[in-house]
């Protein structure tokens, strides 16, 4: 799983996005996504596995959330 850091995240919105530790460009990402049980948000900052999949708009997305330490 790639893993990566919070780059930003609007909780009220449901969105942000991550910066992909191997440089890559940065996917979306959704509350919706987030896999952690009793996991509400996301903070900027946060370190993230992740998977990718094709976003509703053609681009990636960031999806099956997990924070990591």
């Amino acid at each position: 799983m790639p893993t990566g850091i919070i780059k930003w995240f609007n909780p009220k919105k449901g969105y942000g996005f991550v910066t992909p530790e191997d440089g890559s460009n940065y996917p979306f990402d959704t509350i919706t996504a987030v896999d952690d049980p009793g996991l509400d948000t996301l903070n900027d900052g946060d370190k993230i596995e992740y998977e990718l999949v094709e976003g509703q708009n053609g681009k990636a997305s960031a999806d099956n959330i997990k924070i990591v330490s």
